[in-house]
């Protein structure tokens, strides 16, 4: 087998995966399929995290998705950092291959060690007429989407987020739909 440029990043690419898969599942945090009993989002942050190699805006290093509980906090401020209550653009990795991604908005919910916590934002319509798709909620329009689009917040997700990663603050959500998500989050739990 000849081994070409191409073919060594596929297999770099595989070992980065594989890693971020051990070092998620090695951090203590509980698998997202097993996330019942207990109401574990409502109470403090008990997930552990790794820091190693925080080079999320470049797709390395990314530490896997959050599976511990979150301390809800809301404390928006216009301060120029990404606070608890704030929708901000920022890298997310693709749930397959966290070595991919692309800017999209996102809630910001809590923190963990260092890390902000988030929910991904999207404008196609998962809940409407013709379908219903329980991973989604309805958040309304707001200043994050330039063309306010109706929004939807993805709810089976949490995304860690580096700050140092986030490329502009979006808006704030007012306290009451921030309090909706975060309801249906701990009922999810």
């Amino acid at each position: 087998m000849a081994l070409n440029p191409q073919k060594i990043l596929s297999i770099v690419m595989r070992v980065v995966k594989e890693i971020n898969k051990v070092r998620a599942g090695s951090t203590g945090n509980r698998p997202a399929s097993n996330r019942g009993g207990s109401n574990p989002r409502s109470t403090a942050s008990h997930g552990s995290s790794s820091h190693a190699g925080r080079g999320a805006s470049a797709g390395t290093g990314y530490p896997g998705d959050y599976r511990g509980g979150i301390h809800f906090e809301y404390n928006p401020s216009k301060d120029g950092n990404a606070d608890p209550g704030e929708i901000v653009w920022t890298w997310v990795p693709y749930e397959e291959d966290y070595s991919q991604g692309k800017d999209r908005p996102v809630l910001i919910v809590g923190r963990d060690n260092g890390w902000l916590l988030g929910l991904m934002l999207t404008s196609k319509d998962k809940n409407n007429s013709d379908q219903h798709n329980p991973n989604y909620m309805d958040i309304g329009t707001g200043d994050w989407d330039r063309e306010r689009r109706p929004s939807e917040v993805k709810l089976d997700r949490i995304i860690r987020v580096d700050e140092q990663a986030v490329r502009r603050e979006g808006a704030i959500l007012d306290r009451a739909r921030f309090s909706n998500v975060v309801n249906v989050l701990n009922e999810r739990a």
